[in-house]
């Protein structure tokens, strides 16, 4: 066994073990984008590649049991993401959009399914059992690198509106189709149908969304009348107590985060609550993807002795890799195409689809359990392994599908588009049409520059009407004196 950078330094003591790591992984996710940023790569992809760089399998500076010990991470990162995600589901935006987000979702899900059995069962041959399950699995999509890829472009419009939606309602497609498939897979090994193991989990996640509603309805209530220092608080606390209760029963906390982020932002409008969490949040989303990065066993996957039946893990690797990203980009252009999307959304959506991770490793975890032996252990191996490629990969392909649907643009003609001609026929120098974009520019800007500017604005308003309240309690000479000090900090 490796020794570990602690032990070659005789630092024995846990505690000291586990606060160098977190630091050691906040530093070098951040100083790995210093490299990405070169590339004009996302910073989701830089966090991965130091998480496996600084692995178990690569240069073993974070040993395996404070790996482990990490667990928690994902479920908090998840939380805050889908509680974002719930943001757009209002019920005016899904009067309008709802049916063909559905419809998009189910073609995009289930047609990526369809393309991994075709493959694994018709072509290589593989057991039922097997590839109806890793074909099940096939359907489900990560938000979190998308979602954290859409706050460093900025990107907005129709294409990011209807993506969000799709990735947060893939996770329930994709929870009937894997309970549908182990039930499929059980009465293949066992001869008997259980009803049971298709309804459970359905029912079980039904339960998880209406506990995720009543909780955003607590959450309004708790928030009334609050004072601003204290609202993220509660939300935290919230978010926090809701993934302990789903960690109990053994599910994702996932949907029932997203209902509860629907279910307050349709009570209250309140969009400052989200921007402040979003500006709260990146730390922890970037030790959970290092954290992904961590778990990265290629060798697991390259094993020569490795096989499903007569066919080579690595080859069943390969093929599932290549034929899920197929079916999810046909799946999701059929689907755009059924509902008379823009040209711009169906070109491209299937592009953003592409990583894989935390339901798909949770429910490949379950089947391995369900299935067992050798059969098992491969359908996780190649969940896990794949799942980092395409967290990998995938950050960029969405960046590359927000670019191409002018969701968000680099180069000036695209962000501020001048006539390059005059009113009277004739053409402007390159110097007119630069002076007049810069114009355009600057008569757009908000009065703070800053990339994240309305998420710190959010933080700035809440510690100032914090600061108003208890300074309103102070003797008049002090109550002048902090007005002071507060105008100058500003």
């Amino acid at each position: 066994m490796i020794p570990t950078i602690y032990e070659k330094l005789n630092i024995t003591s846990a505690v000291s073990q586990i606060i160098l790591s977190i630091a050691l992984m906040l530093i070098c996710g951040f100083l790995m984008t210093r490299v990405t940023k070169k590339l004009r790569l996302p910073n989701v992809t830089a966090y991965i590649v130091a998480g496996i760089l600084l692995g178990p399998f690569c240069l073993h500076l974070v040993p395996r049991n404070i790996i482990s010990g990490m667990d928690f991470i994902a479920d908090i990162a998840l939380a805050f993401i889908a509680f974002s995600t719930g943001e757009y589901f209002k019920v005016n935006t899904l009067k309008k959009s709802g049916p063909k987000v559905l419809v998009i979702t189910v073609f995009e899900a289930l047609l990526a399914s369809a393309v991994v059995f075709a493959v694994t069962y018709g072509i290589l041959g593989l057991e039922l059992n097997f590839s109806i399950v890793l074909a099940a699995l096939a359907s489900a999509t990560a938000p979190a690198s998308t979602v954290m890829t859409i706050r460093q472009t900025h990107a907005k419009g129709d294409f990011v509106d209807t993506l969000l939606q799709v990735v947060a309602l893939d996770d329930i497609v994709g929870l009937i189709a894997y309970s549908i498939a182990i039930s499929v897979a059980l009465t293949s090994v066992t001869g008997s149908f259980s009803a049971g193991n298709v309804i459970k989990p359905i029912v079980t996640n039904i339960a998880v969304f209406a506990l995720g509603s009543l909780f955003g309805v607590i959450l309004k209530l708790l928030l009334q009348k609050r004072s601003t220092d204290n609202r993220l608080i509660v939300l935290v606390a919230l978010l926090f107590a809701f993934c302990g209760i789903c960690t109990l029963f053994d599910v994702s906390p996932r949907l029932g985060c997203m209902s509860m982020g629907m279910v307050y932002i349709n009570l209250t409008n309140d969009e400052r609550l989200f921007k402040q969490l979003n500006y709260f949040s990146p730390p922890i989303l970037l030790l959970f993807f290092v954290r992904s990065g961590l778990n990265f066993d290629l060798g697991a996957l390259v094993n020569t002795s490795g096989s499903v039946g007569t066919v080579s893990l690595l080859t069943v690797g390969v093929v599932y890799f290549f034929t899920r990203i197929i079916g999810k980009y046909a799946g999701a252009f059929l689907g755009c195409l059924i509902t008379k999307k823009s040209k711009l959304v169906r070109n491209y959506l299937g592009l953003a689809l592409i990583p894989q991770a935390g339901v798909a490793i949770g429910l490949a975890a379950m089947g391995a359990r369900t299935i067992g032996g050798e059969t098992g252990r491969a359908l996780e191996t190649i969940i896990l392994a794949s799942s980092v490629l395409y967290e990998l990969i995938g950050p960029a392909c969405a960046k590359l599908s927000l670019y191409l649907s002018k969701s968000y643009a680099t180069k000036l003609e695209d962000i501020v588009p001048e006539p390059e001609v005059t009113p009277d026929g004739k053409q402007k120098t390159e110097v007119e049409l630069l002076i007049e974009r810069i114009n355009a520019i600057q008569s757009s800007l908000p009065k703070h520059d800053d990339p994240y500017y309305e998420d710190e604005d959010a933080f700035s308003e809440a510690a100032e009407e914090h600061f108003n309240m208890i300074n309103a309690a102070l003797p008049n000479r002090q109550r002048r004196r902090n007005k002071r000090v507060w105008i100058s900090y500003q």
